[in-house]
């Protein structure tokens, strides 16, 4: 984990010992080690049994207005995020798997997303009435005795409702999210069954056995296709038992493992990138899900964004509001200005353009600026992105080809035939925006790596990206590094390279254990933030060297 805090906080989690308590005032006294044996950690394993973890029930009015309003966390120098590894990377969790940018991705692989099987599979048996989300659907049981929540197309909205969950589905899992596995089925009314279990509360009335009524009511204002059937979207009930939702700020009480406030998860700050991309406008804790699983002989709890549908152009009901993704619900400000001058103040959305492509509704690229992207409701996660996490979030964006955004854009199969190729290009060309906006902003140097003969080599993701161009060369500054006290000491002079290679003056050391520190900038920059040294850090190994640090010099959050 990052530093000292996820360590100290862990120790603090084996129990209130006075043994724990005194290595924590040691590490809190600068006497403990910057990097540990295990640094970089790419895992990052819930040690602590959290079976004492409760279902709870998140009030969405309040937590709206909460965020609305109050909007918890909001700072303008917000601390870096508190779940990165030393190499400023974010370990697979139980909230996070590294997939895009991190490891080889085919188009098979993004077309198949988190699917592991076929579907429902025979007749399907309604359980329940739909229980959370606004699109028309049930809850049904198929014939293996698998529980899938359904999910259909709004009456006069073909496809679209459908399509955004699968391939928003798709990109999200690629991005490393943990995701329900959704298949697109075709339902036929007439071989809908309802269990004699299936129970309902109307809106005025009391508990009582579903009917065939209440399923047509549901079907009344689905699409109905030509055929006579629906399409529908079966997302796979998720293993373990059902705690509810997380929020975006804080953390669960009641999980020993949950200790980094979630407005502090690089993840969680990365959606601000992510959401801009996809147009994920209803960004709450609504659509989240903590379940309570068993891994590795202990119950721990593994966090899901369970609904990433109300994305690109569309939602449950249909087309997006002209002003999503341009305005919060609430912007005083903006309000002000439109009162002030008797409406005539144009926002960004009253001036955007949209090709007629129903399926995929109001998406564009063209008003889009990534920095200004709104969701319905900002987060405090949202809030608190700073310019390290959005260039991480922007690399995995980046990193996507546009075979597998077509990839992905096809698995909406959409019968529109433009469908697939317009939601592909908008995609591309917002991935490209969201490069330019983030890559440069700081110094973009990645990948380093320094050999046994003392070559030091890295990447600008900028340039590699194609936004930015490559500054005339760069510069190294080499020192010895003390470990527990994070003195340094200098090695020889300053080395440069024309390119992204440097090579080291003489003196390294040699000794297996021991510690340099270098800082990396741009000589003559592009940009002024590439002039700002990259901090970098290698241990000696008996046959070269390894990199377990790395940081970035940034200002707050906008």
């Amino acid at each position: 984990m990052n530093s000292r805090y996820g360590r100290m906080s862990a120790a603090l989690l084996t129990g209130c010992t006075c043994a724990a308590l005194l290595v924590s005032a040691v590490l809190v006294g600068g006497t403990g080690r910057k990097f540990y044996d295990d640094d970089p950690i790419a895992i990052e394993v819930d040690t602590e049994d959290a079976s004492g973890a409760q279902p709870w029930e998140i009030d969405l009015v309040w937590d709206l207005s909460l965020n609305t309003f109050a909007r918890p966390g909001r700072t303008l120098d917000p601390p870096r995020a508190g779940n990165i590894n030393t190499i400023d990377e974010v370990p697979d969790s139980n909230w996070f798997t590294n997939r895009i940018g991190a490891r080889p991705l085919s188009t098979a692989d993004i077309a198949r997303g988190p699917q592991t099987g076929e579907g429902p599979s025979g007749q399907l048996t309604v359980i329940r009435p739909k229980q959370a989300g606004a699109a028309p659907g049930f809850t049904a049981r198929d014939e293996r005795g698998d529980v899938w929540f359904v999910s259909l197309d709004a009456a006069g909205h073909p496809d679209a409702a459908t399509g955004a969950i699968m391939v928003a589905n798709k990109l999200f899992w690629a991005l490393g999210y943990w995701q329900v596995e959704n298949y697109l089925i075709a339902i036929d009314p007439d071989r809908i069954a309802i269990a004699d279990s299936a129970r309902m509360r109307p809106p005025s009335g009391s508990n009582r056995p579903m009917r065939k009524s209440d399923l047509d009511a549901v079907f009344a204002h689905s699409h109905r296709r030509a055929d006579g059937s629906y399409r529908a979207a079966a997302g796979k009930a998720i293993p373990g038992t059902v705690l509810g939702g997380f929020k975006y700020h804080g953390t669960r009480p009641d999980d020993p493992n949950d200790i980094v406030p979630h407005e502090d998860r690089r993840e969680l700050r990365g959606l601000r990138v992510f959401g801009a991309w996809t147009n994920l406008v209803d960004m709450k804790a609504g659509n989240t899900l903590d379940t309570l699983i068993e891994e590795n002989g202990r119950h721990v709890v593994r966090h899901y964004l369970q609904d990433v549908g109300s994305t690109f152009g569309v939602g449950a009901h249909g087309l997006h509001d002209y002003d999503e993704g341009f305005e919060f619900l609430y912007e005083g400000g903006i309000l002000l200005r439109r009162l002030v001058t008797l409406g005539l103040y144009r926002s960004a959305w009253q001036t955007a353009r949209y090709e007629d492509v129903p399926a995929i509704g109001r998406f564009e690229a063209e008003a889009f600026e990534p920095r200004t992207w709104r969701p319905r409701v900002p987060t405090s996660a949202y809030l608190r992105a700073r310019d390290d996490d959005t260039f991480w979030a922007a690399r995995r964006v980046a990193a996507f080809t546009d075979e597998q955004i077509l990839a992905a854009a096809r698995a909406g199969e959409y019968s529109d035939p433009n469908a697939a190729p317009y939601l592909a290009r908008i995609l591309m060309a917002r991935r490209d925006r969201i490069a330019r906006a983030y890559l440069p902003a700081i110094n973009p140097l990645v990948d380093f790596a320094l050999n046994a003969q003392g070559r030091l080599t890295f990447a600008n993701a900028a340039e590699a990206a194609g936004v930015a161009t490559a500054p005339q060369g760069y510069s190294a500054t080499w020192a010895h590094f003390d470990n527990t006290t994070e003195d340094t000491r200098p090695i020889g002079t300053e080395t440069t390279g024309a390119g992204p290679s440097i090579e080291a003056p003489p003196g390294l050391p040699t000794g297996a254990g021991a510690y340099i520190k270098v800082q990396v900038r741009a000589l003559t920059p592009p940009e002024p933030s590439w002039a700002v040294p990259v901090d970098v850090y290698f241990r000696r190994l008996a046959d070269g060297w390894k990199l377990v640090g790395l940081e970035r010099r940034v200002g707050g959050g906008d």
